[in-house]
């Protein structure tokens, strides 16, 4: 086993790792073995409003480096934001508000503080500098690269065939991002592997501005529980703000194939520990023994060791003993009737009526215990009396009638 520093991490797992692709591997080696204390940085573009165990993989990258003693910059992409990212879209990013990007990126540092040390982290907003570019500098940037450069890509191909547009503007956010590494003068970019093109440029751009070799590590896509890319479009990811049950049950959901994955990028077990596990299921051991393992470990993470001890046992008396929890949340409501995707939107079970018309479709909704096959099943709130309602295996709801309040 190679021989680790004092921060836990060996040169080789910090370049391993999590990590799809180190740009150019052989120097970055020899800088970290010769102690080089290097700037680097990872952007995030705040189209969102949470953080998910995803983004949390170049989070613990980053934090990596930090506890190398290397300086380490979060950038906000308050100004790329507005362009809009499509490196993993098939369509054009609908054009954000800076008041929507503003309300986005304000709880980021509250949410990235479960992972960094923000004492050592600087903060840097990338309008302070894009903002201030003139269309001459503009020009100037974009003389570094061609068309066939940008149009090659596998995500403009696709459009072309298939006849959807692209958007000139889009063109420019490889520009805007590799200027971020100019701006910065940074010897490292983290990223996922769908931004390889975009660190690529500011690669290019740091030759060209600053006469300095900038290195590129990518960190590896995490799927969400239901095997494809974790997003929020698809309803799988888990943010890391989420309460422990939640939290908890969705890593029990999760694809057995996906343990080890989720144990290697999500987790600080070892990976000789992380081996074991992997021979053990290959063997015939139950991936839910592990799976339980990997759910209390990212709980403690996100929250602490007895929250993920009170959620392993609810789960275990909930759900492997058919059992209903033993506190459920209550509420009342004014009597009448209602479509039951409508009323699981009105208690917030569900992110949205699509949603919870897709939860019915599935099968995973049941009134006082009867499941719902049918989407435009009629509930009625009587007054006085209880009704459970269940979405899943996790969320579940008592429900009170009460006297309609006169207007």
């Amino acid at each position: 086993m190679a021989k680790k520093n004092d921060a836990g991490v060996s040169v080789e797992e910090l370049l391993t790792r999590g990590v799809e692709q180190v740009i150019v591997r052989q120097s970055l080696e020899e800088r970290l073995k010769r102690g080089d204390k290097l700037r680097l940085y990872l952007g995030i573009d705040p189209t969102g409003s949470q953080l998910h165990l995803g983004h949390a993989i170049a989070l613990r990258k980053l934090r990596d480096f930090q506890q190398l003693g290397h300086q380490v910059i979060l950038l906000i992409g308050n100004f790329t934001a507005l362009i809009g990212d499509t490196s993993d879209k098939e369509s054009m990013r609908p054009v954000m508000s800076v008041e929507e990007i503003e309300a986005n990126f304000k709880t980021y540092k509250e949410q990235a503080s479960k992972i960094l040390d923000f004492k050592h982290v600087e903060i840097c907003y990338n309008a302070d500098w894009l903002g201030k570019l003139t269309m001459t500098d503009v020009v100037k940037l974009a003389q570094q690269f061609t068309v066939q450069q940008m149009i090659e890509r596998d995500m403009y191909q696709k459009r072309l065939e298939g006849g959807k547009p692209i958007g000139l503007h889009e063109f420019l956010y490889p520009l805007m991002q590799g200027y971020d590494s100019v701006a910065m003068d940074v010897d490292l970019e983290l990223g996922g592997n769908d931004q390889t093109f975009n660190m690529l440029a500011g690669r290019t751009l740091q030759r060209v501005y600053n006469k300095k070799e900038k290195h590129i590590l990518t960190t590896t896509l995490l799927e969400g529980t239901d095997g494809r890319k974790m997003a929020k479009t698809y309803g799988n990811f888990i943010n890391i703000t989420e309460e422990p049950k939640e939290m908890f049950g969705k890593i029990m959901s999760l694809h057995d194939d996906l343990i080890v994955k989720y144990f290697t990028l999500c987790t600080d077990v070892s990976l000789d520990e992380i081996k074991k596990m992997e021979k053990a299921m290959k063997k015939g051991k139950n991936p839910k023994e592990f799976k339980v393992m990997l759910g209390k470990e990212i709980v403690t993470l996100y929250h602490d060791a007895k929250a993920a001890d009170q959620v392993s046992l609810d789960f275990e008396e909930v759900f492997s003993k058919g059992g209903k929890p033993e506190k459920i949340e209550k509420m009342k409501m004014d009597s009448g009737k209602f479509k039951v995707f409508a009323l699981l939107e009105e208690l917030e079970m569900v992110e949205s009526r699509s949603e919870g018309k897709r939860m019915i479709q599935q099968g995973a909704v049941r009134v006082n215990d009867v499941r719902i096959d049918d989407e435009d099943s009629i509930v009625e709130v009587k007054q006085g009396e209880k009704i459970l309602i269940q979405v899943g295996k996790r969320k579940w709801m008592e429900l009170e009638g009460v006297e309609p309040a006169e207007d």
